[in-house]
Protein backbone atom coordinates (compact mmCIF):
# COMPACT_ATOMS: atom_id res chain seq x y z
CA UNK A 1 0.00 0.00 0.00
CA UNK A 2 1.16 3.65 -1.10
CA UNK A 3 1.82 5.62 1.67
CA UNK A 4 0.12 8.99 0.42
CA UNK A 5 1.55 11.99 2.77
CA UNK A 6 -1.30 14.60 3.75
CA UNK A 7 -0.39 18.17 3.31
CA UNK A 8 -1.17 20.68 6.18
CA UNK A 9 -2.73 23.57 4.23
CA UNK A 10 -1.19 26.22 6.69
CA UNK A 11 2.27 24.47 6.30
CA UNK A 12 3.24 26.67 3.09
CA UNK A 13 2.48 29.34 1.28
CA UNK A 14 1.82 26.93 -1.89
CA UNK A 15 0.25 24.19 0.51
CA UNK A 16 -3.39 25.20 -0.82
CA UNK A 17 -2.03 25.24 -4.39
CA UNK A 18 -0.39 21.70 -3.88
CA UNK A 19 -3.73 20.21 -2.50
CA UNK A 20 -5.79 21.81 -5.34
CA UNK A 21 -3.49 19.99 -7.52
CA UNK A 22 -3.62 16.66 -6.13
CA UNK A 23 -7.24 16.38 -5.67
CA UNK A 24 -7.91 18.24 -9.03
CA UNK A 25 -5.65 15.12 -10.37
CA UNK A 26 -7.04 12.87 -8.49
CA UNK A 27 -10.40 13.64 -9.67
CA UNK A 28 -9.12 13.63 -13.39
CA UNK A 29 -7.91 9.92 -12.78
CA UNK A 30 -4.14 10.74 -13.39
CA UNK A 31 -0.87 9.69 -11.69
CA UNK A 32 1.36 11.92 -11.10
CA UNK A 33 3.47 11.02 -14.13
CA UNK A 34 0.61 10.76 -16.32
CA UNK A 35 -0.27 14.84 -15.86
CA UNK A 36 3.79 15.05 -15.56
CA UNK A 37 3.69 13.82 -19.35
CA UNK A 38 0.64 15.82 -20.68
CA UNK A 39 2.16 19.23 -18.60
CA UNK A 40 5.95 18.28 -19.92
CA UNK A 41 7.83 18.15 -16.46
CA UNK A 42 8.76 15.33 -15.06
CA UNK A 43 6.84 13.21 -12.07
CA UNK A 44 8.87 14.77 -9.54
CA UNK A 45 8.05 18.49 -10.40
CA UNK A 46 4.44 17.29 -9.89
CA UNK A 47 5.46 15.44 -6.71
CA UNK A 48 7.44 18.40 -5.26
CA UNK A 49 4.76 20.80 -5.81
CA UNK A 50 1.92 18.84 -4.73
CA UNK A 51 3.92 17.97 -1.32
CA UNK A 52 4.43 22.23 -1.51
CA UNK A 53 8.16 21.73 -1.54
CA UNK A 54 8.94 24.04 -4.68
CA UNK A 55 6.60 27.06 -5.97
CA UNK A 56 5.02 26.22 -9.49
CA UNK A 57 5.61 28.11 -12.36
CA UNK A 58 2.54 30.16 -14.39
CA UNK A 59 3.13 28.08 -16.97
CA UNK A 60 2.95 24.80 -15.45
CA UNK A 61 -0.23 26.36 -13.67
CA UNK A 62 -1.72 27.55 -17.03
CA UNK A 63 -1.25 23.94 -18.63
CA UNK A 64 -2.44 21.96 -15.81
CA UNK A 65 -5.96 23.97 -15.80
CA UNK A 66 -6.52 22.91 -19.23
CA UNK A 67 -5.40 19.14 -18.92
CA UNK A 68 -7.45 18.82 -15.60
CA UNK A 69 -10.21 21.50 -16.66
CA UNK A 70 -10.09 23.21 -13.69
CA UNK A 71 -11.74 26.06 -15.10
CA UNK A 72 -8.88 28.78 -14.48
CA UNK A 73 -8.59 27.47 -10.15
CA UNK A 74 -4.98 26.68 -10.20
CA UNK A 75 -4.11 30.02 -12.46
CA UNK A 76 -6.21 31.88 -9.88
CA UNK A 77 -4.04 30.34 -7.32
CA UNK A 78 -0.90 31.39 -8.54
CA UNK A 79 -1.87 34.80 -9.19
CA UNK A 80 -3.35 35.13 -5.53
CA UNK A 81 -0.14 34.36 -4.38
CA UNK A 82 2.01 36.64 -6.66
CA UNK A 83 -0.10 39.41 -6.14
CA UNK A 84 1.04 42.71 -5.37
CA UNK A 85 -1.62 44.80 -6.89
CA UNK A 86 -4.92 44.12 -6.21
CA UNK A 87 -7.02 45.97 -3.68
CA UNK A 88 -6.49 43.94 -0.01
CA UNK A 89 -9.30 41.76 0.39
CA UNK A 90 -10.09 41.10 -3.08
CA UNK A 91 -8.11 37.91 -3.52
CA UNK A 92 -9.91 35.70 -1.08
CA UNK A 93 -13.54 36.78 -2.63
CA UNK A 94 -12.32 35.95 -6.57
CA UNK A 95 -11.22 32.03 -4.63
CA UNK A 96 -14.95 32.35 -3.17
CA UNK A 97 -16.07 33.56 -6.99
CA UNK A 98 -14.20 30.97 -8.74
CA UNK A 99 -16.36 28.53 -7.08
CA UNK A 100 -19.50 30.02 -7.05
CA UNK A 101 -22.73 28.06 -8.27
CA UNK A 102 -24.12 31.75 -9.05
CA UNK A 103 -22.59 35.05 -9.32
CA UNK A 104 -24.81 38.28 -9.75
CA UNK A 105 -23.18 41.52 -10.08
CA UNK A 106 -23.76 45.23 -9.88
CA UNK A 107 -21.52 47.38 -11.27
CA UNK A 108 -21.67 51.14 -12.18
CA UNK A 109 -19.47 53.27 -14.43
CA UNK A 110 -17.60 50.47 -15.42
CA UNK A 111 -18.20 47.38 -17.69
CA UNK A 112 -18.21 44.47 -14.85
CA UNK A 113 -14.15 42.66 -14.93
CA UNK A 114 -15.81 39.17 -15.93
CA UNK A 115 -17.13 40.64 -18.60
CA UNK A 116 -14.36 43.10 -20.15
CA UNK A 117 -12.76 42.35 -23.50
CA UNK A 118 -8.76 42.62 -23.03
CA UNK A 119 -8.30 45.99 -25.04
CA UNK A 120 -11.00 47.48 -22.55
CA UNK A 121 -9.36 45.84 -19.02
CA UNK A 122 -6.09 47.62 -20.11
CA UNK A 123 -7.15 50.77 -21.22
CA UNK A 124 -9.02 51.09 -17.28
CA UNK A 125 -5.64 50.42 -16.18
CA UNK A 126 -3.69 52.56 -17.82
CA UNK A 127 -5.53 55.30 -16.37
CA UNK A 128 -5.09 54.60 -13.70
CA UNK A 129 -0.77 54.74 -14.28
CA UNK A 130 -1.59 58.12 -15.55
CA UNK A 131 -3.01 59.21 -12.71
CA UNK A 132 0.03 57.80 -10.71
CA UNK A 133 -2.09 55.39 -8.82
CA UNK A 134 -0.44 52.09 -10.48
CA UNK A 135 2.74 51.43 -12.29
CA UNK A 136 2.83 49.93 -15.29
CA UNK A 137 3.15 46.12 -13.96
CA UNK A 138 0.55 46.68 -11.79
CA UNK A 139 -1.53 47.80 -14.64
CA UNK A 140 -0.52 44.57 -16.53
CA UNK A 141 -0.71 42.42 -13.31
CA UNK A 142 -4.33 43.13 -12.68
CA UNK A 143 -5.69 43.05 -16.13
CA UNK A 144 -3.85 39.34 -16.52
CA UNK A 145 -5.45 38.37 -13.12
CA UNK A 146 -9.00 39.71 -14.71
CA UNK A 147 -8.95 37.45 -17.47
CA UNK A 148 -7.52 35.06 -15.66
CA UNK A 149 -10.82 35.01 -13.76
CA UNK A 150 -13.43 34.97 -16.84
CA UNK A 151 -12.25 31.28 -17.03
CA UNK A 152 -14.51 30.48 -14.32
CA UNK A 153 -17.52 30.78 -16.71
CA UNK A 154 -15.87 28.29 -18.87
CA UNK A 155 -15.76 25.35 -16.37
CA UNK A 156 -18.07 22.50 -15.90
CA UNK A 157 -20.88 22.99 -15.11
CA UNK A 158 -20.18 26.53 -15.51
CA UNK A 159 -21.90 29.01 -12.72
CA UNK A 160 -24.83 31.50 -13.54
CA UNK A 161 -23.69 34.95 -14.03
CA UNK A 162 -26.50 37.55 -13.74
CA UNK A 163 -25.08 41.02 -14.20
CA UNK A 164 -26.93 44.26 -14.02
CA UNK A 165 -25.36 47.18 -15.07
CA UNK A 166 -25.97 50.70 -14.71
CA UNK A 167 -26.38 52.88 -18.03
CA UNK A 168 -22.88 54.90 -17.26
CA UNK A 169 -21.15 51.22 -17.37
CA UNK A 170 -22.31 52.09 -21.44
CA UNK A 171 -21.52 55.78 -21.91
CA UNK A 172 -18.89 56.04 -19.83
CA UNK A 173 -15.36 56.25 -22.89
CA UNK A 174 -13.02 53.92 -21.51
CA UNK A 175 -9.98 53.66 -24.32
CA UNK A 176 -11.57 55.40 -27.36
CA UNK A 177 -14.03 54.28 -29.81
CA UNK A 178 -12.85 51.01 -30.92
CA UNK A 179 -12.24 49.49 -27.92
CA UNK A 180 -15.55 50.65 -26.32
CA UNK A 181 -17.62 49.02 -29.88
CA UNK A 182 -15.78 45.76 -29.01
CA UNK A 183 -16.65 46.11 -25.50
CA UNK A 184 -20.11 46.43 -26.52
CA UNK A 185 -19.96 43.96 -29.40
CA UNK A 186 -18.43 41.29 -26.59
CA UNK A 187 -21.30 41.67 -24.43
CA UNK A 188 -23.92 41.05 -26.53
CA UNK A 189 -22.01 37.89 -27.51
CA UNK A 190 -22.28 37.26 -23.42
CA UNK A 191 -25.46 37.72 -23.71
CA UNK A 192 -26.29 35.04 -25.54
CA UNK A 193 -24.39 32.41 -23.61
CA UNK A 194 -27.48 30.72 -21.68
CA UNK A 195 -25.44 30.65 -18.26
CA UNK A 196 -25.40 34.57 -18.70
CA UNK A 197 -28.08 37.43 -18.01
CA UNK A 198 -27.36 40.71 -18.66
CA UNK A 199 -29.44 43.84 -17.28
CA UNK A 200 -28.91 47.56 -18.09
CA UNK A 201 -30.31 49.90 -15.26
CA UNK A 202 -31.36 53.16 -17.26
CA UNK A 203 -30.49 56.39 -16.12
CA UNK A 204 -34.24 57.21 -15.65
CA UNK A 205 -34.50 55.00 -12.94
CA UNK A 206 -32.79 58.34 -11.09
CA UNK A 207 -32.87 58.00 -7.14
CA UNK A 208 -34.71 54.46 -7.27
CA UNK A 209 -31.37 53.14 -7.78
CA UNK A 210 -30.21 51.42 -4.35
CA UNK A 211 -26.42 51.05 -5.03
CA UNK A 212 -23.72 53.69 -4.77
CA UNK A 213 -20.96 51.72 -5.71
CA UNK A 214 -20.65 48.15 -6.86
CA UNK A 215 -21.86 44.87 -5.04
CA UNK A 216 -21.34 40.85 -5.95
CA UNK A 217 -23.32 38.82 -4.38
CA UNK A 218 -22.36 34.65 -4.75
CA UNK A 219 -24.13 31.54 -4.03
CA UNK A 220 -21.54 29.00 -3.03
CA UNK A 221 -22.00 25.16 -2.64
CA UNK A 222 -24.45 24.55 -0.01
CA UNK A 223 -25.59 26.31 -0.13
CA UNK A 224 -24.10 29.77 1.53
CA UNK A 225 -23.89 32.91 0.50
CA UNK A 226 -21.40 35.97 0.26
CA UNK A 227 -21.05 39.43 -0.50
CA UNK A 228 -18.58 41.94 -1.65
CA UNK A 229 -18.51 45.44 -1.99
CA UNK A 230 -15.28 47.82 -2.09
CA UNK A 231 -13.70 51.22 -1.73
CA UNK A 232 -10.88 52.43 -3.49
CA UNK A 233 -8.64 51.36 -0.70
CA UNK A 234 -9.99 47.91 -0.01
CA UNK A 235 -12.38 45.03 -0.87
CA UNK A 236 -14.98 43.51 1.51
CA UNK A 237 -16.37 40.33 2.27
CA UNK A 238 -19.23 39.73 4.21
CA UNK A 239 -20.59 36.35 5.10
CA UNK A 240 -22.88 37.57 7.86
CA UNK A 241 -26.04 36.01 6.80
CA UNK A 242 -28.42 39.24 7.75
CA UNK A 243 -26.66 41.81 6.19
CA UNK A 244 -26.16 39.54 2.63
CA UNK A 245 -29.62 39.04 2.67
CA UNK A 246 -30.71 42.85 2.79
CA UNK A 247 -28.16 43.22 -0.17
CA UNK A 248 -30.03 40.17 -1.75
CA UNK A 249 -33.33 41.68 -1.32
CA UNK A 250 -32.26 45.06 -2.36
CA UNK A 251 -30.37 43.45 -5.66
CA UNK A 252 -33.66 41.45 -6.86
CA UNK A 253 -35.55 44.80 -6.47
CA UNK A 254 -33.10 46.46 -8.60
CA UNK A 255 -33.33 43.28 -11.36
CA UNK A 256 -36.96 43.56 -11.48
CA UNK A 257 -36.42 47.83 -11.82
CA UNK A 258 -33.88 47.10 -14.41
CA UNK A 259 -34.69 46.83 -18.49
CA UNK A 260 -35.34 43.09 -19.01
CA UNK A 261 -33.19 41.22 -21.08
CA UNK A 262 -34.37 41.82 -24.67
CA UNK A 263 -34.27 45.46 -23.78
CA UNK A 264 -31.38 45.42 -22.06
CA UNK A 265 -29.31 44.00 -25.37
CA UNK A 266 -31.41 46.89 -27.59
CA UNK A 267 -29.73 49.48 -25.17
CA UNK A 268 -26.16 47.69 -25.74
CA UNK A 269 -26.68 47.23 -29.62
CA UNK A 270 -27.94 51.29 -29.53
CA UNK A 271 -24.65 52.01 -27.42
CA UNK A 272 -22.37 50.60 -29.85
CA UNK A 273 -24.08 51.55 -32.64
CA UNK A 274 -23.98 55.21 -31.56
CA UNK A 275 -20.20 54.67 -30.92
CA UNK A 276 -19.70 53.15 -34.65
CA UNK A 277 -21.38 56.33 -35.69
CA UNK A 278 -18.84 58.75 -33.82
CA UNK A 279 -16.25 60.86 -36.02
CA UNK A 280 -12.43 59.77 -34.66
Amino acid sequence: MVNIKEIDPASSPWAPFGIQLRNSRRAAGLKQGQLARKCGVSASYVSFIELARRPPSEKFATKADEVLKTGGTLMLMWWQHKHTALVPGFPEYANYENRAEQIRLFEINIVPGLLQTRSYAAAFEVGKVRQHTATPEEAEERVAFRLTRQQCLDRTPAPFLHAVMDESCLRRMIGGRDVMVEQMAHLEHMASRPNVVIQVVPFSLGENQPFLRMVHLLTMPGPRFLAYSETEQRGYLDKETESVTALSTSYDRLAVEAENRTDSLAMIRSARRDLEWMSD
